[in-house]
C-alpha cells in the first residue's frame, strides 16, 4: 500500500520548460477555466453543475440570486411575500426586462419557466428540490403566485440555483445549443471541444458589466491548466484543479490566489442494492479502512478538510462527525468477517475520468487491499458515460465523485438516485427541515440529517474540497468563495495601472 501512496505524494511540482514574460492586462475581455465542458448550455435541462458554471448569471438569471456570500438577492423578481403558513409565494418582477431576442420576461415566462420544470417530461436533474410547487398563476404581467401543496423552508433558495433560471417559451428548446437568457452577457459561439465566446449585451436591464467579451476555455487537464494560466491564455482558474502547483502561484506576483471555501464534498458512492454494499458492517469496514488525512495529502496536497457526513464546513449546519468511524484497519478486518467475509471481497470501482476521482481511486484501492478488499478501477467518461452508468442507470457497485451543489443533502431521499439508500428516519429529517418555522428548528432537522447519513453511510464520506483560485494580477471581483459552483464575471474588472 505504502509504495503506491508514496507514488500519488510525489506528483512533480514542476511544469518543464514553462517560461513567460510578465503577464499583459487584457483592457475589457476575461477568459476563464472551467475543468469539465457541460453538454449543454442550459442549466434546466439535465445536470445542471457544467452548464451553469457557464451561463449562470452571465447568460441566465433566475427570480433570485444566490450572491458571493450565499445570501438571497433579489433578481428577476424585485420582491416577494410569504404567507403566514407557508403555503403562498407572491413575487413582484422587474419591470422592463427583455430576453436576448427581443422577447419580454413576464409573468407568462416565468409561469411558463416552473411548469415546465415541475412537468412529467422534465429533464432537469435538480427537479425535486421543486416539488412542494402544487400551482403557479399568472395574475398579471408583474406578478407570479406559487402555492405549494407544503411548506418548504429551502424553497426561496433553491428558486435562486442555476436550475431554476428564467427561459423564454420560443427558446427553450434551443438553449441548450443557442442560449437566451436576460442577463448581461449572450453567447456568441460556442466551440465544442474548445470555448464558449460571450459578449456584453447592450439590451441588459441591470447595471451594465465592466467586460465586453467573456470567454469559457474547457481545459480537462490540471497540467494544461497550469500551463495555459502561465502562458497568458487564460485569466482566471476560479477552481485550479492542481494543488500540488498552487504554491508556485502564490509566489509569483503576477497571481492573485486565494484559498477559498467550496461547497464540494467528495465522497465514494456505494450501489447500497447490491451485495455485498447492502450490509451496513461491510461499509463501515470500508470507511474505517481509509485515512482521510492521508488521501487529503496525497490527492489534494494537503488541501481539503475530511468529513464524516455530506456537509462541508461552508455549510453554516456543518458537524465534523468524522469520529464516527475513524481509521481503523484491524476493526474493518472485524467487521467484514462479522458480515461473512473473513477473507475479503472483490468488486469494481467505476471512476469518472476526473483527475481528483482517478487520483483518490487509486489511492482507495490501497486502502481497502490492506483489509483484504480487491477494487478493480474502471475509468468512466465524464460526463456522458458516468451520467447514464451511474447516475441514470444505476450501473456500477462503488464510483466515486464531489457533489459540488450547496445544501444538497437531499440527494440522499431521492428514489431513484444512484445510491439506492432508502431509511425513513432520514426522510423524517428532511421532512421536519421542510416544516420548520424558525432557523432553530431548521438548523436542528439539518443536524439530525447529517447525524442520520454518518450512521447509516450510504457513501463512504472523504473530503471536501477547498476553492483553490488563482488569475492574473489586477482583475477584481473574481468570487473567492464558492456557495454556488459559478464562473460568475458580472463584476469582474481589471484596475487601472
Amino acid at each position: 500500500m505504502f509504495s503506491t501512496l508514496k507514488r500519488a505524494l510525489a506528483v512533480s511540482l514542476c511544469l518543464a520548460g514553462l517560461t513567460s514574460p510578465a503577464l499583459a492586462r487584457s483592457g475589457t475581455d476575461v477568459t476563464f477555466v472551467q475543468a469539465v465542458e457541460p453538454q449543454g448550455l442550459d442549466p434546466t435541462s439535465g445536470s445542471p453543475v457544467a452548464a451553469g458554471q457557464v451561463t449562470w448569471e452571465n447568460v441566465f438569471e433566475g427570480l433570485v440570486a444566490i450572491d458571493r456570500n450565499g445570501q438571497i438577492q433579489p433578481q428577476l423578481a424585485r420582491s416577494w411575500q410569504i404567507s403566514e403558513d407557508g403555503l403562498t409565494y407572491r413575487f413582484t418582477l422587474q419591470p422592463d426586462v427583455q430576453f436576448h431576442n427581443g422577447a419580454p420576461f413576464s409573468s407568462a415566462s416565468a409561469k411558463f419557466t416552473l411548469d415546465r420544470l415541475l412537468s412529467d417530461q422534465s429533464t432537469n436533474g435538480q427537479k425535486a428540490l421543486f416539488s412542494a410547487i402544487e400551482t403557479v398563476e399568472a395574475p398579471d404581467p408583474q406578478t407570479l403566485v406559487l402555492h405549494l401543496s407544503h411548506p418548504d423552508s429551502d424553497l426561496l433558495y433553491w428558486l435562486g440555483f442555476p436550475a431554476a433560471v428564467m427561459v423564454d417559451p420560443a427558446s427553450a428548446a434551443s438553449n441548450a445549443t443557442q442560449p437566451v437568457g436576460t442577463g448581461p452577457f449572450k453567447v456568441d459561439e460556442w466551440r465544442k471541444g474548445d470555448r464558449v465566446l460571450m459578449s456584453a449585451w447592450d439590451g441588459y436591464w441591470g447595471t451594465k458589466p465592466a467586460l465586453s467579451h467573456v470567454t469559457a476555455r474547457f481545459i480537462a487537464d490540471p497540467q494544461a491548466q497550469s500551463a495555459a494560466l502561465q502562458s497568458g491564455q487564460v485569466d482566471i482558474i476560479s477552481e485550479f484543479a492542481a494543488p500540488e502547483l498552487f504554491d508556485r502561484f502564490t509566489k509569483d506576483a503576477r497571481f492573485t490566489t486565494h484559498v477559498g471555501s467550496g461547497e464540494m464534498e467528495v465522497v465514494a458512492g456505494m450501489n447500497n442494492a447490491r451485495k455485498p454494499f447492502d450490509d451496513l458492517r461491510v461499509r463501515q469496514a470500508l470507511q474505517m479502512s481509509i485515512d482521510r488525512s492521508m488521501l487529503i495529502e496525497a490527492v489534494k496536497s494537503g488541501y481539503g478538510t475530511p468529513i464524516g457526513t455530506h456537509f462541508s464546513p461552508a455549510s453554516p449546519y456543518y458537524e465534523d462527525l468524522t469520529g464516527e468511524y475513524p481509521y481503523d484497519p484491524a476493526r474493518a478486518r472485524q467487521l467484514l468477517a462479522e458480515a461473512g467475509y473473513p477473507d475479503g471481497f472483490a468488486f469494481t470501482f467505476k471512476v469518472p475520468t476526473r483527475s481528483y476521482a482517478q487520483r483518490s481511486a487509486e489511492i482507495l484501492q490501497a486502502f481497502f487491499q490492506q483489509i483484504g478488499v480487491t477494487a478493480t478501477i474502471e475509468p468512466s467518461t465524464f460526463p456522458a458515460t458516468w451520467i447514464q452508468d451511474v447516475f441514470k442507470d444505476s450501473n456500477y457497485d462503488m464510483t466515486i465523485i464531489g457533489h459540488a451543489e450547496p445544501m444538497d443533502i437531499g440527494i440522499y431521499a431521492r428514489s431513484p438516485y444512484y445510491f439506492n439508500y432508502h431509511s425513513e428516519a432520514f426522510s423524517a429529517a428532511l421532512s421536519a427541515i421542510s416544516q420548520a418555522r424558525d432557523e432553530a428548528a431548521r438548523a436542528a432537522g439539518y443536524h439530525k440529517a447529517q447525524e442520520i447519513l454518518a450512521h447509516d453511510l450510504p457513501a463512504l464520506f472523504l473530503y471536501s474540497d477547498p476553492k483553490l483560485g488563482v488569475w492574473k494580477a489586477g482583475l477584481t471581483g473574481v468570487w473567492e468563495n464558492g456557495p454556488v459552483p459559478a464562473n460568475d464575471m458580472t463584476d469582474v474588472r481589471w484596475t487601472s495601472d
